[in-house]
């Protein structure tokens, strides 16, 4: 076994001996509860923890499968949350072909081409091409209601749901000196790093947590809570450092970059869903939302991670 094998396998156990302490931990609170059950606070936890099971588990196939496993798997979570994000919008009858092209045309395309390694392309394809075409088909109906506003939500729509969550895949094309054929640790550090990052933000929060930074977007949100679980997640990632291009104080910054970003993600998908009336993306997976609420810090992140990388370790 290589030492790419070496440091993915003991990320993984790792994973598991985390989900198997907190597993513990709700059995225990579970168990502890009087005669009218466990409150609905332990058992969303423990719905949150089997989810996390299946997830992961998800996960550890992709990454077993390799590249292919993980290209497909970030497409159908595209496609899951570019479904919940449309049905949040104004679309009318007349977006019919501007949403089947999203969903049936750009978004396999675009993941087509991170699976070529086609950088130059699959970076401007959406925010270019598709920002002008899609407007176009949307124009060809005739229908002028509400059309800036469609037409802005669409883009959007493209953005978030397809062109960010396809950069965590196009981490694997990326060229690194000394790092070749590792790049997977690189999509394993972003999501450890971002996902400890949600938990430790939600942990501190309830722990410590008094100042709201945004009580109206996101009341659970606050500047002890963020503080906490920024730094706690900014420290793990720096201990990380060895499944990474990165050094011990270069992995410590990443990670306080991407936990930065990650936290903005959630905030603004926070208001999205507050304009639009509803507490969570969807209900898909039980105890977390829908995909767009456990995608919506990676959002943000990925594609930041994926420059930041590209720029300054890649050839």
């Amino acid at each position: 076994m290589n030492d790419h094998h070496t440091s993915l396998m003991a990320l993984f156990w790792g994973a598991l001996a985390v989900l198997l302490l907190a597993s513990g931990i709700a059995f225990f609170l579970t168990r502890k509860a009087g005669p009218e059950g466990p409150s609905d606070s332990i058992q969303n936890l423990n719905a949150r923890i089997q989810a996390w099971w299946v997830m992961v588990l998800l996960l550890a196939f992709a990454f077993w499968w390799g590249r292919g496993g993980v290209v497909w798997l970030f497409g159908i979570c595209s496609f899951a949350a570019l479904r919940e994000f449309v049905t949040l919008t104004n679309a009318r009858r007349a977006d019919s072909w501007t949403l089947a092209v999203l969903f049936y045309l750009v978004l396999p395309l675009q993941y087509y081409l991170v699976w070529l390694d086609w950088v130059g392309l699959y970076a401007v394809f959406i925010p270019v091409y598709m920002f002008l075409l899609l407007p176009v088909l949307s124009a060809l109906r005739g229908d002028t209601d509400n059309f800036l506003i469609r037409v802005a939500e669409v883009q959007w729509a493209a953005m978030i749901a397809i062109y960010c969550v396809s950069y965590i895949p196009a981490l694997l094309s990326l060229n690194i000196p000394g790092f070749e054929g590792q790049n997977i640790l690189l999509v394993a550090f972003l999501l450890i790093v971002v996902q400890a990052s949600d938990v430790l933000q939600y942990t501190w929060g309830k722990l410590i947590g008094k100042t709201k930074i945004a009580p109206r977007l996101s009341p659970s949100k606050t500047v002890e809570g963020f503080v906490g679980g920024a730094a706690s997640a900014s420290l793990l990632g720096a201990l990380l450092f060895w499944a990474t291009p990165f050094s011990f104080l270069q992995a410590g910054g990443m990670a306080v970059i991407i936990t930065i970003m990650g936290f903005f993600g959630g905030l603004v998908l926070s208001a999205v869903k507050r304009d639009r009336g509803v507490k969570d993306w969807g209900h898909t997976i039980a105890g977390h939302g829908g995909f767009m609420d456990r995608l919506d810090s990676l959002i943000f992140a990925a594609p930041v991670f994926f420059h930041l990388t590209r720029y300054w370790w890649s050839v």
